[in-house]
């Protein structure tokens, strides 16, 4: 009987200590756990602006930006360069917007000529996607080049041809970018079927 006693009063005791044990192992895990410093926040993400491009090949055809001048609401008689159209009867044009004039050069970087009207100056894109068209016809034709070069066969290593266009803005228009296209493969025929390879150029406006 005593030995069964003492059997017991060990069995209590061990089991007295394993639950002092155990207390005092989830008292030490839980002083660490607050004692831990928290984790730092996630940084705020960051906006990446795209960095402006000025020039893209497309093809063999390398397009470069050149200039893009604000003409303001009126393309006067008095600036038209243009000899055929020089005539005292020759009359201001006016918009209510703003006229962007905008020069491009294309050069071929392959090794043989390029095909005449593979290639040309498009749309003018603002930021809110709006497209805004290059005038064309003969009320615009005395404020252009002549010859016209848009579209001109391209001879290898030349320097860049220029193409300028005159476009009517919207005077609330920003972020303003310049589409220029070619044929796939550099092919007329591809360009005047639409199969198109495309970029858009920023345009810096002054």
């Amino acid at each position: 009987m005593k030995i069964n006693k003492e059997s017991g009063q060990a069995s209590r005791l061990l089991l007295v200590l394993a639950v002092v044990v155990l207390v005092a192992v989830i008292i030490t895990f839980l002083i660490m756990k607050m004692a831990q410093r928290p984790p730092e926040p996630p940084p705020p993400p960051v906006d990446v602006v795209p960095l402006p491009v000025y020039e893209k090949t497309l093809g063999n055809i390398r397009f470069v930006f050149e200039s893009a001048i604000d003409r303001g609401k009126i393309l006067k008689a008095s600036d038209i360069k243009n000899a055929l159209y020089a005539s005292s009867s020759q009359k201001d044009l006016i918009t209510g917007e703003k006229f962007i004039r905008v020069t491009i050069g294309a050069q071929n970087k392959g090794t043989i000529n390029t095909e005449l009207n593979a290639w040309n100056m498009e749309n003018i894109v603002d930021s809110q996607g709006r497209n805004f068209i290059p005038l064309e016809g003969y009320l615009i034709s005395p404020w252009l080049p002549n010859p016209d070069l848009c579209g001109a066969l391209l001879k290898p290593a030349f320097n860049p041809t220029e193409c300028t266009k005159i476009y009517e803005v919207s005077r609330e228009s920003t972020g303003l970018k310049i589409s220029v296209e070619t044929g796939k493969d550099n092919s007329a025929n591809n360009y005047s079927s639409r199969k198109r390879d495309s970029f858009l150029l920023d345009l810096i406006v002054h």
